[in-house]
């Protein structure tokens, strides 16, 4: 059985999706609708901006997602269909690209959420308030030990458990640096801040918690053709009523990504399609399970061979 996983932020880099675009009509497709739902030129952004302004929180998060979507058009004009997956899975925004590709939220919709969801989470805690680390080197339990210790009052929580040795903590900057310090004691391979501009997947972002229940109140969303394996569940959920409640949890909990792929491998999914930009999914997958195939799927020749023609 195949996953098909959507990449989140992190992965932005100027021109992705643009090979995609011009090969193929409804990847060009893509991003004319999420350029006109936003009334703006997002695509010129990502195919000829500054790599600083594509990575503000508010562009990325819609570019990737429509990175993502354009690839999944591509393999949709190739023969591959969504529903041959098992599962759709995301990291953090790329729950939103899942959700796409599998029909729950339309493409307009979807790129008007992420606007608000980048906007609200910036907007949340102000410019240096807060910031995330890496702690590679460390397993969950003990990330979240350090976290736990580092807090001191102030809020410092794992954010993102993405493999069995690479966890994210997220909080007051204060907070997080003690625990780069704290990690490092421990024995963490490595401990370091993360180029970040607001503390993500922590308790500090309640008040976009608060944006997006409201912002997603007032979309329709169908159940997906495919299973969601949702970031603060580590399961699936098919829903529409739960994926809401779900979106809005994820916005101050931990993406569960190394649980979400042990969960899938235990029902049964052998291979795993990394949608968009980059390849960081399949890294951390294979860091989860080696007898995983992974492959990643950003270009027309990956479309193809992915595809079999």
């Amino acid at each position: 059985m195949k996953a098909f996983v959507f990449p989140g932020q992190g992965a932005q880099v100027i021109g992705m999706g643009h090979a995609l675009a011009e090969a193929y009509p409804a990847a060009k497709a893509v991003f004319d609708e999420v350029d006109a739902a936003l009334g703006e030129d997002l695509s010129g952004l990502i195919w000829g901006g500054e790599i600083e302004t594509l990575t503000l929180t508010r562009n990325a998060q819609p570019a990737l997602m429509a990175t993502s979507m354009a690839a999944m058009r591509a393999l949709e004009a190739e023969g591959v269909a969504i529903t041959d997956a098992g599962f759709v899975a995301g990291h953090s925004l790329g729950e939103y690209s899942a959700l796409c590709a599998a029909g729950a939220i339309s493409l307009a919709d979807t790129a008007r959420l992420l606007r608000t969801r980048g906007d609200a989470m910036q907007s949340a805690v102000p410019v240096g308030v807060g910031a995330m680390a890496a702690l590679l080197g460390l397993d969950f339990e003990a990330a979240k030990a350090v976290a736990d210790e580092a807090a001191q009052g102030e809020v410092c929580q794992a954010a993102n458990d993405n493999d069995p040795g690479q966890v994210v903590v997220s909080g007051h900057k204060a907070a997080v640096e003690r625990a780069v310090e704290i990690a490092k004691a421990k024995g963490a391979k490595r401990a370091m801040l993360l180029p970040v501009s607001a503390p993500f997947h922590s308790e500090l972002m309640a008040p976009a918690a608060d944006v997006m229940a409201k912002a997603l109140a007032e979309v329709e969303i169908n159940a997906p053709a495919v299973p969601l394996v949702a970031n603060v569940r580590a399961e699936a959920v098919s829903d529409p009523d739960v994926i809401r409640d779900l979106l809005v949890a994820q916005v101050t909990g931990s993406v569960r990504w190394r649980e979400s792929i042990a969960w899938m491998d235990a029902q049964g999914v052998s291979e795993a399609w990394e949608i968009g930009s980059g390849k960081a999914l399949s890294g951390m997958i294979r860091r989860v399970n080696k007898e995983i195939a992974v492959q990643a799927i950003g270009t027309p020749e990956q479309v193809r061979a992915a595809a079999g023609v």
